[in-house]
Protein backbone atom coordinates (compact mmCIF):
# COMPACT_ATOMS: atom_id res chain seq x y z
CA UNK A 1 0.00 0.00 0.00
CA UNK A 2 1.40 3.51 -0.84
CA UNK A 3 -0.71 6.58 0.84
CA UNK A 4 -0.36 9.55 -2.16
CA UNK A 5 -1.41 13.01 -0.50
CA UNK A 6 -1.39 15.75 -3.03
CA UNK A 7 2.23 14.87 -4.26
CA UNK A 8 3.38 13.26 -1.27
CA UNK A 9 3.77 9.77 -1.68
CA UNK A 10 3.94 7.27 2.08
CA UNK A 11 5.11 4.12 1.42
CA UNK A 12 3.90 0.91 3.51
CA UNK A 13 7.05 0.48 5.73
CA UNK A 14 7.18 4.29 5.75
CA UNK A 15 3.69 4.94 7.01
CA UNK A 16 3.99 1.76 9.60
CA UNK A 17 7.28 3.86 11.35
CA UNK A 18 5.66 7.35 11.45
CA UNK A 19 1.35 5.88 12.64
CA UNK A 20 3.23 4.30 14.88
CA UNK A 21 5.34 6.54 16.84
CA UNK A 22 2.27 9.07 16.26
CA UNK A 23 0.47 6.48 18.28
CA UNK A 24 3.44 5.69 20.89
CA UNK A 25 3.29 9.11 21.27
CA UNK A 26 6.92 9.10 20.30
CA UNK A 27 7.88 12.89 19.20
CA UNK A 28 12.10 11.97 19.41
CA UNK A 29 13.56 8.64 18.57
CA UNK A 30 16.50 6.81 17.83
CA UNK A 31 17.51 4.27 14.76
CA UNK A 32 16.79 1.43 17.65
CA UNK A 33 13.51 2.16 17.72
CA UNK A 34 12.61 2.85 14.23
CA UNK A 35 14.29 -0.95 13.67
CA UNK A 36 12.35 -2.02 16.22
CA UNK A 37 8.80 -0.85 14.64
CA UNK A 38 9.60 -1.66 11.40
CA UNK A 39 10.87 -4.93 11.97
CA UNK A 40 13.02 -5.16 9.01
CA UNK A 41 16.80 -5.41 8.32
CA UNK A 42 19.07 -2.35 9.03
CA UNK A 43 19.76 -1.18 5.29
CA UNK A 44 15.80 -1.24 4.93
CA UNK A 45 15.60 1.19 8.09
CA UNK A 46 17.99 3.41 6.94
CA UNK A 47 16.08 3.37 3.05
CA UNK A 48 12.76 4.58 4.87
CA UNK A 49 14.58 7.05 7.04
CA UNK A 50 16.10 8.53 4.20
CA UNK A 51 13.14 8.52 2.39
CA UNK A 52 11.18 10.51 5.25
CA UNK A 53 14.12 13.23 5.68
CA UNK A 54 13.42 14.30 2.01
CA UNK A 55 9.92 14.50 2.24
CA UNK A 56 9.92 16.23 5.68
CA UNK A 57 8.23 13.88 7.49
CA UNK A 58 10.87 13.32 9.89
CA UNK A 59 14.29 15.40 10.40
CA UNK A 60 17.90 13.66 11.86
CA UNK A 61 18.37 15.76 15.45
CA UNK A 62 22.24 14.02 14.93
CA UNK A 63 23.44 10.77 13.79
CA UNK A 64 20.68 8.14 15.23
CA UNK A 65 18.40 10.26 17.09
CA UNK A 66 15.38 11.51 14.59
CA UNK A 67 12.42 14.24 15.41
CA UNK A 68 9.05 13.19 14.23
CA UNK A 69 7.22 15.93 12.23
CA UNK A 70 3.01 15.21 13.60
CA UNK A 71 0.68 14.99 11.28
CA UNK A 72 -0.52 18.18 12.47
CA UNK A 73 2.01 20.23 11.01
CA UNK A 74 0.85 19.37 7.75
CA UNK A 75 1.54 18.37 3.98
CA UNK A 76 4.72 20.64 3.89
CA UNK A 77 5.90 19.15 7.16
CA UNK A 78 6.63 22.53 8.43
CA UNK A 79 7.20 21.56 12.33
CA UNK A 80 9.99 22.72 15.13
CA UNK A 81 10.28 20.60 17.69
CA UNK A 82 11.22 22.63 21.57
CA UNK A 83 14.76 22.88 21.61
CA UNK A 84 14.05 21.81 25.70
CA UNK A 85 12.52 18.20 24.45
CA UNK A 86 15.32 18.10 21.75
CA UNK A 87 17.77 18.74 24.53
CA UNK A 88 16.67 15.95 26.74
CA UNK A 89 16.81 12.98 24.28
CA UNK A 90 20.11 13.67 23.00
CA UNK A 91 21.95 13.80 26.44
CA UNK A 92 21.85 12.10 29.99
CA UNK A 93 23.30 14.20 32.63
CA UNK A 94 23.17 17.64 31.60
CA UNK A 95 21.43 21.05 32.76
CA UNK A 96 20.19 24.07 30.31
CA UNK A 97 22.12 26.82 32.10
CA UNK A 98 24.33 30.02 31.64
CA UNK A 99 22.48 32.77 29.51
CA UNK A 100 20.01 30.19 28.33
CA UNK A 101 18.92 29.78 31.90
CA UNK A 102 19.10 33.59 32.88
CA UNK A 103 16.58 34.26 29.58
CA UNK A 104 14.11 30.67 30.88
CA UNK A 105 14.36 32.53 34.38
CA UNK A 106 13.43 35.85 32.89
CA UNK A 107 16.78 37.18 34.68
CA UNK A 108 17.23 39.17 30.85
CA UNK A 109 15.38 40.50 28.16
CA UNK A 110 18.43 38.81 26.10
CA UNK A 111 17.79 36.04 23.72
CA UNK A 112 20.89 34.14 23.32
CA UNK A 113 21.91 33.01 19.97
CA UNK A 114 22.39 29.52 21.39
CA UNK A 115 20.87 27.25 23.17
CA UNK A 116 23.72 26.48 25.83
CA UNK A 117 23.95 23.12 27.80
CA UNK A 118 26.26 22.39 30.92
CA UNK A 119 28.15 19.10 30.82
CA UNK A 120 31.09 17.30 32.55
CA UNK A 121 31.95 15.48 29.21
CA UNK A 122 32.81 17.24 25.99
CA UNK A 123 30.34 16.74 23.20
CA UNK A 124 30.29 18.46 19.30
CA UNK A 125 27.14 21.01 19.03
CA UNK A 126 24.23 20.23 17.40
CA UNK A 127 22.32 21.98 15.34
CA UNK A 128 18.21 21.51 14.78
CA UNK A 129 16.63 23.29 12.53
CA UNK A 130 18.78 26.22 12.57
CA UNK A 131 18.45 26.30 16.32
CA UNK A 132 22.43 25.63 17.60
CA UNK A 133 22.77 23.59 20.93
CA UNK A 134 26.14 24.63 22.52
CA UNK A 135 27.46 22.38 24.63
CA UNK A 136 29.45 23.65 27.63
CA UNK A 137 31.94 21.30 29.58
CA UNK A 138 32.11 22.05 33.42
CA UNK A 139 34.21 20.47 36.18
CA UNK A 140 32.21 17.41 38.39
CA UNK A 141 32.56 19.67 41.41
CA UNK A 142 30.33 22.97 40.00
CA UNK A 143 27.96 20.37 37.87
CA UNK A 144 24.87 20.29 40.58
CA UNK A 145 21.94 22.56 41.41
CA UNK A 146 19.51 21.93 38.64
CA UNK A 147 15.88 21.67 38.87
CA UNK A 148 13.00 19.59 36.24
CA UNK A 149 11.08 22.05 34.75
CA UNK A 150 8.06 20.73 31.95
CA UNK A 151 7.41 22.06 28.95
CA UNK A 152 4.07 20.51 27.42
CA UNK A 153 4.10 17.49 28.67
CA UNK A 154 7.73 16.67 28.60
CA UNK A 155 10.63 17.29 31.52
CA UNK A 156 13.88 18.99 31.19
CA UNK A 157 16.75 20.10 33.53
CA UNK A 158 17.64 23.63 34.29
CA UNK A 159 20.06 24.94 36.72
CA UNK A 160 18.02 26.47 39.56
CA UNK A 161 17.44 30.13 39.95
CA UNK A 162 19.86 30.04 42.55
CA UNK A 163 22.97 28.57 40.65
CA UNK A 164 22.15 30.22 37.35
CA UNK A 165 23.62 32.96 39.26
CA UNK A 166 26.30 31.05 40.86
CA UNK A 167 26.87 30.46 36.89
CA UNK A 168 26.55 33.98 36.00
CA UNK A 169 29.50 34.72 38.16
CA UNK A 170 31.63 31.75 37.73
CA UNK A 171 31.57 31.81 34.11
CA UNK A 172 30.67 34.90 33.00
CA UNK A 173 32.11 34.66 29.26
CA UNK A 174 28.79 32.37 29.02
CA UNK A 175 26.48 34.63 30.30
CA UNK A 176 26.82 38.37 28.88
CA UNK A 177 29.42 39.65 31.51
CA UNK A 178 28.80 41.34 34.52
CA UNK A 179 26.23 43.73 33.16
CA UNK A 180 23.98 40.90 32.33
CA UNK A 181 24.94 39.08 35.89
CA UNK A 182 24.01 42.11 37.48
CA UNK A 183 21.02 42.15 35.66
CA UNK A 184 19.88 38.65 37.38
CA UNK A 185 20.79 39.56 40.46
CA UNK A 186 18.78 42.67 40.86
CA UNK A 187 15.46 41.09 39.11
CA UNK A 188 15.88 37.73 41.30
CA UNK A 189 16.55 39.46 44.45
CA UNK A 190 13.21 38.70 45.66
CA UNK A 191 12.94 35.69 44.39
CA UNK A 192 15.90 33.37 44.80
CA UNK A 193 16.95 31.57 48.47
CA UNK A 194 19.91 33.28 49.52
CA UNK A 195 20.67 31.06 52.52
CA UNK A 196 20.77 28.85 49.13
CA UNK A 197 23.36 30.99 47.36
CA UNK A 198 25.47 31.12 50.26
CA UNK A 199 25.73 27.81 50.45
CA UNK A 200 26.72 26.87 47.20
CA UNK A 201 28.99 29.77 46.81
CA UNK A 202 30.88 27.62 49.18
CA UNK A 203 30.51 24.68 47.25
CA UNK A 204 31.80 26.00 44.29
CA UNK A 205 34.73 27.28 46.58
CA UNK A 206 35.83 30.22 44.07
CA UNK A 207 36.81 33.37 46.29
CA UNK A 208 36.81 35.27 42.94
CA UNK A 209 32.81 34.47 42.90
CA UNK A 210 32.14 35.33 46.59
CA UNK A 211 34.01 38.76 46.01
CA UNK A 212 32.00 39.00 42.47
CA UNK A 213 28.39 38.29 44.64
CA UNK A 214 29.32 40.49 47.29
CA UNK A 215 30.35 43.73 45.30
CA UNK A 216 27.13 43.14 43.41
CA UNK A 217 25.19 43.09 46.72
CA UNK A 218 27.27 46.25 47.69
CA UNK A 219 26.86 48.37 44.37
CA UNK A 220 23.04 47.26 44.03
CA UNK A 221 21.94 47.78 47.84
CA UNK A 222 20.77 44.57 48.36
CA UNK A 223 20.62 43.16 51.95
CA UNK A 224 20.38 39.38 52.62
CA UNK A 225 20.71 39.43 56.29
CA UNK A 226 24.32 38.06 56.24
CA UNK A 227 28.27 38.98 55.69
CA UNK A 228 29.91 37.10 52.96
CA UNK A 229 33.44 35.92 54.18
CA UNK A 230 35.92 38.01 53.00
CA UNK A 231 39.10 36.11 54.02
CA UNK A 232 40.54 36.01 50.77
CA UNK A 233 44.22 37.13 49.46
CA UNK A 234 45.25 39.57 46.27
CA UNK A 235 42.85 40.61 43.71
CA UNK A 236 41.05 39.13 41.05
CA UNK A 237 39.16 40.60 37.83
CA UNK A 238 35.40 41.76 38.44
CA UNK A 239 34.75 40.65 35.16
CA UNK A 240 37.69 38.17 33.23
CA UNK A 241 35.48 38.71 30.01
CA UNK A 242 36.11 42.28 29.99
CA UNK A 243 38.53 44.16 28.77
CA UNK A 244 41.24 44.63 31.11
CA UNK A 245 43.17 47.81 29.92
CA UNK A 246 41.65 50.50 32.12
CA UNK A 247 40.77 49.32 35.72
CA UNK A 248 40.29 50.66 39.43
CA UNK A 249 41.12 48.79 42.58
CA UNK A 250 38.02 47.81 45.48
CA UNK A 251 40.02 47.00 48.67
CA UNK A 252 37.15 45.92 50.52
CA UNK A 253 36.01 42.97 47.99
CA UNK A 254 39.67 42.40 46.41
CA UNK A 255 38.43 42.97 43.06
CA UNK A 256 40.08 44.74 39.92
CA UNK A 257 37.71 46.32 38.50
CA UNK A 258 37.25 46.44 34.92
CA UNK A 259 33.92 47.85 34.56
CA UNK A 260 32.74 51.22 36.35
CA UNK A 261 29.83 51.01 38.32
CA UNK A 262 28.05 53.55 35.62
CA UNK A 263 28.88 50.58 32.88
CA UNK A 264 27.89 47.75 35.16
CA UNK A 265 24.31 49.52 35.90
CA UNK A 266 23.50 50.89 32.55
CA UNK A 267 20.50 48.47 32.39
CA UNK A 268 18.99 51.19 35.06
CA UNK A 269 18.85 53.67 32.76
CA UNK A 270 16.50 51.71 30.16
Amino acid sequence: MIIVNKGVNIGPLESKLIFELEKQGKRIFNFEEAVEIVDTSDSSVANVLHRLKKKKRIEEIQKGIYALNPARSGLEGDWMESIYIIIDHIVDEYYVGFWSAMNYWDMTEQIPKVNQVALTKRKRDVDYLGQKIKFIKISDKRFFGSVEERVEDKGFLVSSLEKTLIDSLTYPQHCGGLYEASKAVWSSRTKVDWETILNYLERVGVSAVTRRMGYLLDVLEIEIGVKLKKDFKGYRWLDPSSSKDDFTICKEWGLKLNLSEEELLGWRKH
